[in-house]
Order: C-alpha cells, then structure tokens, then sequence
C-alpha cells in the first residue's frame, strides 16, 4: 500500500459523516468515510482515490494533496506530513547526523535547565548536566522512543507521553521516506502490541512544547515544560530545553536537580 495510503485510509478511517457534512444513511460496517465519499468531496474519481489508497498512484498533484487534506481536516502539521509522505526526500545518514556541533554543546553546559540534542530518531546525540542527572539516573538509553516502551515506569502518564513520542516520530519518517535508520526503530518497537496501535493511527506531531511527567528516584515527581527547536546547522537534530512547573504535587524539580551537583 505505501506510507501515503496507510495515511489516507487512516484519516478516511478517522472522519466521521458528521465532521464534513454528511447525513447518515443506514449502519456502516466500518468506521469513517467510504471512499467514494471523499472522492467525491475531493473532486476526483473513485479509481482514482482507490489507487492513492492502494499505492498505484503515487504523485498526486499539489491540487488533490489540498482538497484530501480540506477533506479529512488536517491541521498544518499533518497537511506537511501529507506532503512529505507524497514528495519524500532520499534517505540520507552520514556520521554528521550522530555529531552535535561543539559551538551548540560548549552553550547547553552553560544553561541552568535540562537541555538535550536529538535526532529525527529520537536518539539522544547529548545532553548538558542537568538532562543527565534527570534521564540517566534511570537508565534512559540512547533512544527517547524505545526507552518510553521498555521502560514505562519513567513515566507518570506513560500513554500520554508514548503517544507523544510515537506521534514525532511518525512525522519524521514521513518526511524520509524508507530510510532505513528510521525504518529499524519501527520494526524493532513493533514487536510491541501498544507501539502498533499507537503507529497505526497515523497521528502526527513534532512535539513543539508541552508537558512532560516524570518520576525521579532522588527528586521524586518531576513535572517540565519543554520547548524543542530545530538546529538550523544540522538538519534532523532537534534542542529541546525543559523548565519546571511547581504546583501542588511537583516541586521545583530543576532546583532539586541543581542541588545534587553540589
């Protein structure tokens, strides 16, 4: 089928008659639109949309890609990842990919909070004193994703937070294609029931910031904001830099790490 028809019949499979104006006609046997509906609200053929689903047609014009995309109601990140997913890039890995520019690295050991460098795989490339004290204590391993299924307990929502890692990591495969680098991870955590639910839903998002919570065997309940950003000098790699949320039941846990390296 393809990565581009595993994501159409996935939001097909996601949008309800309701949530583009249909009425209901009788039970339906599976769940969302038919195809000939969003054919017809796209503006193309039955066969035609068939052979995107079936991955026959694989360079639909910039036209289609709106009108699935106003169909289906993607949000801006998914209506990127329908783009990549039909114009992928090569797949490109070079020791660069593995290497954080040291101008970057000798900046992160100078910042008070927990910062850390990733690739699209979600390796972890480095990580500045404080991300360390936080995620090694634990043994976080050098992947965030595979280290989130092995190792559920880190986590205080442990669903919240795989779908999370799961979601940016299918919006990085989409934008490579059959790279292989990413492609292992998948098969590997596909062994794992809960990663091939979470996969197949075709959710997308590459994390911009949110919430993490997490537990710590020193700290204790341990809640950040984080904010992550590409490094321009390095395509792939993202920064992603966390703050404390004090509240009720998490104390300033980035005060408490500082604490432990004195």
């Amino acid at each position: 089928m393809g990565a581009l028809g595993e994501f159409l019949r996935a939001r097909r499979q996601a949008t309800t008659p309701d949530q583009v104006g249909l009425p209901h006609v009788g039970d339906r046997r599976t769940p969302g639109l038919r195809r000939s509906e969003v054919a017809e609200l796209a503006g193309v053929s039955v066969d035609y949309y068939m052979r995107l689903e079936q991955g026959r047609e694989r360079r639909p014009s910039e036209q289609v890609l709106g009108a699935l995309a106003r169909v289906f109601q993607l949000d801006p990140e998914a209506v990127r990842h329908l783009h990549d997913l039909a114009r992928p890039r090569p797949p490109r890995l070079t020791p660069a990919d593995r290497q954080v520019n040291p101008a970057l690295i000798a900046l992160m050991q100078g910042w008070d909070h927990p910062a850390l460098v990733m690739n699209r795989r979600l390796d972890v490339l480095f990580e500045n004193r404080l991300a360390a004290l936080l995620c090694n204590e634990r043994d976080l391993g050098p992947n965030l994703l595979r280290h989130a299924f092995y190792h559920p307990e880190w986590y205080q929502d442990w669903h919240t937070a795989a779908n999370m890692w799961v979601a940016h990591l299918r919006a990085t495969a989409g934008a490579y294609g059959g790279d292989p680098f990413v492609r292992d991870l998948i098969d590997e955590l596909s062994q794992c029931g809960d990663f091939r639910r979470m996969w197949s839903s075709h959710d997308v998002r590459t994390n911009g910031q949110g919430i993490l919570q997490l537990r710590h065997p020193d700290v204790g309940e341990v809640k950040l904001a984080y904010e992550t950003l590409p490094v321009n000098s390095a395509p792939g790699q993202v920064l992603l830099v966390c703050e404390s949320m004090p509240d009720s039941h998490a104390a300033d846990s980035v005060a408490k790490l500082r604490e432990l390296l004195t």
